[in-house]
């Protein structure tokens, strides 16, 4: 699933690809994007020139002169491709943006689950979302606030985008090991020096990820715990657990990770 890091990754793959190009056209290819651009929607698209790209979270947003907003979220498994008008359709290409210079801009998705929608000037194309990881207003007292009333794990509800902006599974996962915080943890109880530690464990797992890989200082990819249930923890060598929670695996040291 791509997070934060591949989201950034993305965007600036597409910001370089597309900035200040002219759209002439946004083909949908698949029926559930088609029910989310209808084509009143993609005709105001046409002759707009592509002024920026944001990422907010793991949200993209393409801003189009006339204030303009055309919003991207990939979910599980979409992506951007570019190359040109005249290169054969790729497999998953689901929609296909075209610039009047000849470049053309596919979002693929094998699971079909990515979203595009238009947004009209005034219109708000964005869900409530908390700050970024790496915002100054991230900080142990926003943990305080965002977690004060909440009596669940910690886990789930650092994958809620109101608390951190852009922050999934599996480096929600990793920093809960590097904070030596248990995922089962309630997150209401966590107390100053713990979710200090947090905030400094969020961001330094997506440091080592700045585009979209996950490396030691040698350039090693080495998850900590996703994905090695049953492997050694890198830190005392107790089995890697593996528990469902809302619906997502997560993984976790027994011995070093404490509630």
């Amino acid at each position: 699933m791509p997070e934060l890091p591949e989201v950034e990754r993305a965007a600036r793959t597409l910001d370089a690809a597309v900035r200040g190009k002219t759209m002439t056209n946004l083909r949908v290819l698949h029926p559930s994007l088609a029910r989310q651009l209808p084509a009143g929607r993609i005709a105001a698209l046409r002759g707009r020139t592509i002024e920026r790209i944001e990422r907010r979270g793991k949200h993209q947003l393409l801003h189009l002169d006339g204030g303009i907003v055309l919003h991207a979220h990939f979910r599980m498994t979409g992506d951007w491709s570019i190359g040109r008008l005249e290169e054969p359709e790729e497999r998953f290409a689901r929609a296909v943006l075209e610039l009047s210079d000849g470049t053309r801009v596919s979002l693929l998705d094998s699971r079909a689950l990515a979203t595009l929608t238009v947004h009209l000037p005034g219109e708000a194309p964005l869900p409530q979302l908390g700050p970024e990881p790496f915002d100054a207003t991230f900080s142990a007292e926003w943990l305080r606030q965002a977690f004060e009333r909440r009596r669940g794990a910690i886990k789930p509800s650092l994958l809620d985008q109101r608390v951190v902006a852009g922050l999934g599974n599996i480096y929600a996962a990793e920093a809960l090991w590097l904070a030596r915080i248990s995922p089962r943890a309630i997150a209401a109880r966590l107390g100053p020096a713990r979710r200090a530690r947090l905030v400094r464990a969020i961001r330094d797992v997506l440091r080592r990820a700045p585009a979209a890989r996950y490396a030691d200082r040698d350039g090693a990819v080495r998850w900590r715990v996703y994905d090695r249930e049953g492997k050694p923890c890198r830190r005392c060598g107790a089995p890697i657990a593996r528990i469902v929670q809302g619906g997502r695996s997560t993984y976790f040291c027994p011995r070093c990770q404490r509630q």
